[in-house]
């Protein structure tokens, strides 16, 4: 029996429609904004919105953890100021990747995110 060496053919990609996009988007335009994505998401659960809503919500408490740090004199004030930077550029990938269509995790903290809120927005 020969075996064949062309590798397996590459997985489709999921379509996504504009309603699964349009809650994913909104999920980052301020907390209004995920308050309302949060709410469409109930009516019609998919899980490119889903993905985009738990990514927010752990920017948000990102956000309120470094706004508890700041507190602490000079180490907590560089601290919070190169978080937000980080978070900033979080938030652009995030909200790239959602007007694309994709799930695609921020650096170093999506995964994590992922895995601890993975519950959440099902």
């Amino acid at each position: 029996m020969e075996q064949s060496n062309t590798p397996p053919p590459a997985p489709a990609e999921v379509q996504t429609s504009s309603e699964d996009k349009t809650v994913a988007i909104i999920s980052y335009l301020t907390l209004i904004g995920f308050i309302i994505a949060a709410v469409l998401h109930s009516g019609k659960k998919t899980r490119l919105g889903a993905f985009h809503l738990r990514q927010v919500l752990g920017l948000i408490i990102s956000g309120f953890v470094l706004g508890v740090i700041c507190v602490i004199p000079i180490l907590g004030w560089i601290i919070s100021i190169i978080g937000s930077i980080f978070l900033f550029v979080c938030w652009v990938i995030g909200f790239i990747a959602a007007i694309s269509g994709k799930e695609k995790p921020f650096p170093l903290i999506g995964e994590f995110i992922q895995k601890k809120l993975g519950g959440v927005f099902n």
